[in-house]
């Protein structure tokens, strides 16, 4: 491996350890601090801290990997999730920042329900925390398995520790620098490192693509369209080959947006409410660009493979290939960097909230109700650690897909906090049993359907996604519940 890329990886390294301690001198002396940043995020910050932790290694694997394997079909997923985001900005971000501070100043997801439902307040504080930990633990796996699956590819048999395989040297080293500067820093660590990586990624999703098309060997739109037709004209075509259940499984993407708790707490941390439409403009014109990048890699990724007789086996590594094959070794070290910013930025969003869940909704809950917020960041701390750990161990089979692990958590989150976030905020009716009732319905019934492989036959058919019955039953469980239940003493004066 040329020293190029080293000194590019040692740089992205250390800039991101040095980050970690930069907060810790700053955010890191009370709770609020360690696990909000206390409140103080700018919008550019805030929005591509919100766009860097929810793409992931998605974003430059599993995208480019599907519509490298399928063609542009695969490309509603992106569109869905466009929408989505514009919807989550404009409907949930301005509220959301709104109403945790006038619920009690909560700095957790179970922390504003609790305080918004009071009569439920025990019960949506465990229940909510329990589907975070679990599906959180699913979701940061699919980053390491990014991460174990860049070093797998890029320094195959460079790494011999203690008989580690490739796969399991690079799922420890992205563990072990995340680890760092999250435990060190907190949430102003995590969301000031996740607006460098969210540069880094945009740029890798600019250059790469254009090199790919207009460089050596690309040929440019019209050889690469050719190229595509002459092998699959469906390569190309947004609906040809895609049924109805398809397109609406990809599309509805979109709308696990509204309860991602990683993504939406940084709505929380904008510094004031005036400033949630600029962070909106400035994070949708981020996901614009990363999107269509990721596109055109997968799209055009594959006429260079075919053009340039390059055998893929894994379609999900093709970022990490041509990375390796079309660059100087500095800039291709700083590709491997994106990637692993992907990865890293949510990995260490994700830990977080777990551990504020931990350590706002168990620990001080029902171990320690007296805990000050010296020995609650040194708890919370602990458990960013702890679920890491976790997350590894599910990491460790390297047969596991990304784009896989990532729709299912997307989808828990999506149907168990999704219709109750937007609920709770617009509609006052929304009550504690309701809130209840929507949250273990939709997180129940997404791994139902996981379990009984509807996702991937149904009824003798495609599949379909299991965040559509389960915001769908969710939403009106919520309804439903909260309809016959009312309780007036949460009939609370909502803001809009």
């Amino acid at each position: 491996m040329a020293i190029g890329v080293w000194i590019s990886l040692f740089l992205y390294f250390a800039l991101m350890i040095a980050i970690g301690v930069y907060a810790m001198r700053r955010a890191t002396s009370s709770s609020e601090d360690y696990m909000l940043g206390g409140r103080a995020l700018s919008p550019k910050v805030a929005a591509l801290s919100a766009g860097a932790s929810d793409m992931s290694g998605w974003l430059l694997l599993g995208l480019p990997g599907a519509l490298f394997a399928s063609g542009l079909g695969s490309a509603w997923i992106g569109i869905g999730l466009l929408v989505g985001a514009f919807f989550n900005w404009t409907l949930v971000a301005p509220r959301l920042r709104e109403q945790t501070v006038h619920y009690g100043n909560a700095i957790t997801i179970p922390s504003f329900l609790a305080n918004r439902f009071p009569t439920q307040a025990l019960s949506l504080r465990t229940v909510s925390a329990i589907v975070i930990v679990i599906f959180f633990a699913v979701y940061t796996a699919s980053g390491l398995v990014a991460g174990g699956k860049l070093f797998e590819s890029a320094f195959a048999g460079i790494f011999n520790f203690g008989g580690l395989s490739d796969y399991a040297v690079g799922i420890v080293i992205t563990l072990g620098v995340v680890l760092a500067y999250t435990v060190v820093g907190g949430f102003l660590a995590v969301s000031m490192t996740d607006f460098v990586q969210g540069c880094i990624m945009m740029l890798a999703l600019v250059i790469m693509p254009a090199v790919v098309l207009f460089g050596e060997g690309g040929g440019g739109f019209a050889q690469a369209s050719q190229t595509l037709n002459e092998v699959d004209p469906t390569l190309l075509s947004w609906t040809e080959g895609l049924t109805f259940i398809g397109w609406l499984s990809a599309v509805t993407w979109g709308l696990g947006y509204f309860g991602q708790p990683h993504i939406i707490v940084r709505f929380m941390a904008i510094r004031t409410l005036k400033e949630v439409p600029v962070a909106r403009n400035i994070g949708m014109g981020w996901m614009t660009i990363s999107l269509i990048g990721a596109v055109s890699l997968g799209v055009f990724g594959r006429a260079y493979a075919i053009r340039n007789g390059l055998d893929i086996e894994d379609p999900e590594t093709i970022f990490i290939i041509l990375s390796n094959l079309l660059f100087h070794p500095l800039i291709t070290g700083f590709l491997y960097a994106a990637l692993l910013a992907a990865v890293m930025s949510t990995i260490s969003s994700q830990l977080l909230v777990s551990s504020s869940s931990l350590t706002e909704d168990f620990y001080r809950l029902f171990l320690r109700k007296e805990a000050d917020d010296k020995e609650c960041v040194f708890v919370g701390r602990i458990c960013v650690v702890l679920v890491g750990l976790v997350a590894a161990v599910i990491a460790s089979d390297p047969d596991s897909q990304v784009l896989a692990l990532v729709s299912n958590a997307w989808a828990g989150f999506g149907a168990a906090f999704g219709p109750l976030i937007i609920l709770s905020l617009m509609w006052s009716r929304t009550n504690g049993a309701g809130a209840i009732a929507g949250m273990v319905t939709g997180a129940a019934t997404v791994m139902i359907w996981i379990s009984l492989g509807w996702n991937g036959e149904f009824m003798g058919g495609p599949g379909v996604y299991e965040i559509i019955p389960g915001f769908i039953l969710s939403f009106i469980a919520i309804l439903a519940v909260s309809s016959v239940t009312a309780d007036a003493g949460e009939y609370q004066h909502i803001t809009r």
